[in-house]
């Protein structure tokens, strides 16, 4: 019998008890469309957010949920979150079966809409309306291995445990929502890009709209880079000109690529702002899945190189190594970012006006400047 050489084996092969300590580090049970059931609203509900979705998922009219299948145009959908009053900062209250007010997130409103519009009885409110009276919006994009629900409750709690005064917006693609699903999710990203254009345009040309924020975590940071990167080939410089931050989050981008898109970008203002972690464990498997290349999330702010990228295309890149990880991957830490700056975080990171390269020091909750 021949053995075959090292060099013979399947590379996934070798990656195989990742994987398994990722999903194991994961969502451990992934609950169904029950999860998005509406629940009546009574008197001993704490507090609930409200949030404008906009997804290139199709609506499965069936359940009410929201599948991996591609749907040809953007569905849009307002929703109204519960949060229990056991919550715990950073965590996610899942139900054991059935929503619950008193012990899981539940949805207590939803209406479909047939476009995008902040004029909807679910999300009028006077919190977040600025000086001029229009509504600050915060576009928050997910990452790789999300399903509906779970990027939906997501940032439920980042809006509350943030206190954040900008209505939330999910910007929902159709992951698989599978440990196995990268390269699907890699597509389903490329299929969005345009609809992310899309809803930036038009969230930047409605009158009602202020400040606008765009958030992306994962692979949702590279879908940001891109729309980011076609509106500007695109001639859409006031589209871009309308974002007051863009933060991308453990972005899993290939740092080459990163360069040719902060190139065709150009600088923002204010700068766009990175969070990266050496240790996330998800990004060094989507390294070695991609052939050893480095991703932008795990940079080291202390290699010159590094910094002399952030300077020379005006991009801030904050290192969260030291911020708590929710669960065993370390791929998650922005969301807990809400209990280490409560109330400030975006605004923290938009009061730096100039770009360079940060640590963000847990305790004192402040960013350290890594050259003086």
């Amino acid at each position: 019998m021949i053995l075959p050489q090292r060099n013979d084996f399947n590379p996934l092969t070798r990656l195989l008890p990742i994987l398994l300590f990722l999903a194991a580090a994961g969502c451990a049970l992934r609950l169904g469309p029950e999860t998005l059931s509406v629940v009546a609203e009574d008197d001993t509900t704490a507090q609930s957010v409200s949030l404008l979705v906009a997804t290139t998922r199709a609506r499965d009219i069936s359940t009410g949920s929201y599948s991996d299948v591609r749907a040809p145009a953007l569905n849009y959908e307002a929703f109204t979150i519960s949060i229990p009053p056991i919550h715990n900062v950073t965590q996610i209250e899942w139900p054991v079966s059935q929503p619950d007010l008193q012990t899981s997130f539940a949805v207590t409103n939803r209406t479909v809409l047939p476009e995008f519009t902040l004029d909807v009885g679910l999300l009028r409110s006077s919190r977040g309306t600025n000086v001029t009276g229009k509504r600050d919006v915060l576009i928050f994009v997910h990452g790789y291995n999300y399903n509906f629900a779970e990027s939906l409750f997501r940032l439920a709690q980042i809006s509350v445990d943030g206190n954040l005064e900008e209505l939330p917006i999910l910007f929902a693609w159709p992951s698989a929502a599978s440990m196995t699903g990268y390269v699907a999710d890699k597509d389903a990203v490329t299929y969005s890009r345009d609809d992310l254009v899309e809803l930036l345009t038009i969230a930047a040309a409605d009158p009602a709209v202020g400040n606008i924020t765009l958030f992306g975590h994962s692979m949702g940071g590279f879908l940001v880079a891109e729309a980011l990167r076609q509106l500007r080939l695109s001639g859409q410089d006031r589209v871009i000109e309308r974002l007051e931050n863009v933060v991308l989050a453990a972005p899993d981008i290939d740092i080459d690529v990163f360069r040719r898109q902060i190139q065709t970008i150009g600088e923002l203002n204010p700068p766009m702002t990175l969070l990266v972690s050496p240790d996330d464990r998800v990004l060094r498997l989507s390294e070695r899945l991609a052939g050893s290349r480095r991703r932008v999330g795990t940079t080291d702010i202390n290699d010159p190189r590094v910094q002399s990228l952030a300077a020379a295309n005006g991009v801030r890149v904050v290192d969260i190594s030291k911020v708590d990880t929710l669960d065993g991957t370390t791929h998650t830490k922005f969301a807990a970012l809400m209990s280490v700056i409560p109330h400030e975080t975006l605004t923290t990171f938009a009061s730096l006006a100039h770009a360079d390269t940060f640590v963000l020091e847990p305790i004192s909750a402040t960013l350290v400047a890594t050259r003086q």
